[in-house]
């Protein structure tokens, strides 16, 4: 059975652009991998800012957006975060949304496609990093950084530059030896 990654898009906000690089990302993901990739999109899950009366490792969810969410995680082997970077660091969706949980998170490995503007979303993936970790997710060093991400959406649709589809190989590929090996820390 393959192991299940899922890309994240984590930007919630009206006239967001994570859509067209999330889904670019998924359909590589698709035809270069060995993964059951899955795309999922912060915004369809809807998440107010966290509202559960017990601490997530408790798993004592009261509700539905919660248990969603939850069950979704849970499913996962692998994550792919498609972030944008604000502020020099990570969106509140992508906070609220890993705080929600913790151990749906547990011993699965995570990489990145962020974007932004010269920095291509560095500055928020680091950021990221160090909250993953608190809830025992693996970040790995290899990612994709798109710079002026905005200059290569066209009509909707994501154009990536050969180094990007080259990093998206790159790290697709670590992604899988990472997912396969803590798949046995999970059992």
């Amino acid at each position: 059975m393959a192991l299940k990654l899922q890309t994240i898009i984590v930007s919630t906000r009206p006239g967001r652009k994570g859509p067209p690089v999330g889904r670019w990302f998924h359909d590589y993901a698709v035809a270069n991998s060995k993964f059951d990739a899955e795309l999922l999109d912060l915004a369809d899950f809807n998440l107010p800012v966290l509202d559960e009366p017990e601490h997530p490792r408790a798993k004592k969810y009261v509700h539905e957006h919660t248990k969603k969410w939850s069950a979704t995680i849970e499913r996962g082997d692998a994550f792919v975060f498609v972030t944008p970077e604000y502020n020099y660091g990570p969106p509140p969706s992508f906070i609220n949304a890993v705080s929600y949980l913790s151990a749906e998170w547990n011993y699965k490995p995570a990489g990145f496609v962020s974007y932004g503007g010269v920095s291509g979303g560095l500055r928020a993936q680091q950021m990221e990093k160090q909250t993953l970790t608190t809830v025992k997710v693996m970040p790995i060093p290899e990612s994709v950084s798109i710079q002026f991400f905005g200059q290569r959406i066209k009509d909707d649709v994501f154009e990536p530059a050969d180094m990007m589809v080259d990093g998206a190989k790159v790290m697709l590929s670590e992604l899988h030896r990472w997912a396969a090996a803590l798949k046995t820390m999970r059992a």
